[in-house]
């Protein structure tokens, strides 16, 4: 699915740019503020072969942008930061080696345009491949990680994506949840650190193919989301919830602040095909998908 969105009046210098989506695995909510400065958050995702494309407009001042979507914004993929960091791209392409520097600058740009985000998404999009990161305070450090190639296959086989068709605006969810957060709500604040500690498990369970510690991990995640607002959760349960109870489903997870957009549905060895049916019956759009290690791009 294509769509064009809102040209950007901002002066680009490059032509066009693409910027791949991602899939939160873990740790998503600890990567926003004030979290990252109170406790320290933590962060495991991946980018996938679906990207954001910016390109320079044909007036003569090159101060229009226009974006390619391939899923529908408010899908919980991470859209907006990835239209940020392609437009970065097309502003400083000079900087393209400097993809880091690249996600700061799309960060920047989406804070500026009101939306209530954290970081961790502008990263994935610039940096592409497999993601753990920390973020204390205001910085951002990469884990070393490489998972197992047999962790990969794996997740490609069983991981099903799809679309629910309910998009949301992240910034509201973020915004009742972070305001509960001011307030010192023990759920929210018990809620995140369960989030958190989710990270370092499914980092250690694809860096040593131990399956059972990526189950342990969106578990537990379902678990903190719930502690922090169970509806997040509540556009899925009716289809996701029988899933678990057969058996076809061993875990799942919403993807990005969640109330909507796209879910993570990690399937049984055996139970691909009920997934598949059950999320056909719902009229969920499926997202085919691949990993994507390649990050941030210019194009001629």
């Amino acid at each position: 699915m294509m769509s064009w969105g809102k040209p950007r009046e901002l002066m680009v210098v490059a032509n066009s740019s693409s910027s791949p989506v991602r899939v939160d695995l873990a740790g998503g909510w600890t990567d926003v503020g004030p979290y990252p400065r109170d406790f320290g958050g933590e962060v495991v995702n991946f980018a996938i072969n679906l990207r954001v494309f910016a390109r320079a407009g044909s007036d003569s001042d090159n101060t229009e942008t226009n974006f390619e979507f391939p899923v529908p914004r408010g899908s919980g993929l991470g859209t907006s930061s990835a239209m940020n960091v392609a437009l970065s791209a097309l502003i400083s392409p000079d900087q393209i080696e400097d993809q880091e520097k690249l996600a700061e600058e799309a960060f920047v740009l989406e804070s500026e345009s009101g939306n209530y985000c954290g970081r961790q998404d502008q990263w994935a999009s610039a940096l592409g491949g497999f993601n753990h990161l920390l973020f204390i305070g205001d910085t951002v450090e990469r884990m070393p990680f490489e998972p197992m190639r047999s962790s990969l296959n794996w997740l490609k086989k069983h991981l099903v994506i799809s679309f629910s068709g309910k998009s949301r605006n992240s910034g509201d969810m973020q915004e009742s949840v972070w305001s509960r957060y001011s307030n010192d709500d023990q759920d929210v604040i018990n809620g995140l650190h369960k989030i958190r500690g989710a990270a370092r498990v499914m980092a250690n369970g694809l860096q040593q193919d131990r399956r059972d510690m990526v189950v342990a991990s969106l578990n537990e995640i379902c678990e903190g989301v719930d502690l922090m607002d169970r509806a997040i959760h509540d556009p899925f349960r009716d289809v996701v919830d029988p899933l678990i109870d057969s058996g076809s489903a061993v875990a799942w997870k919403a993807l990005g602040a969640g109330g909507g957009g796209c879910s993570a549905i990690l399937c049984s060895p055996m139970g691909r095909d009920e997934v598949i049916q059950a999320i056909e019956r719902a009229r969920w759009e499926i997202i085919d998908w691949d990993f994507d290690n390649t990050g941030v791009m210019i194009h001629d």
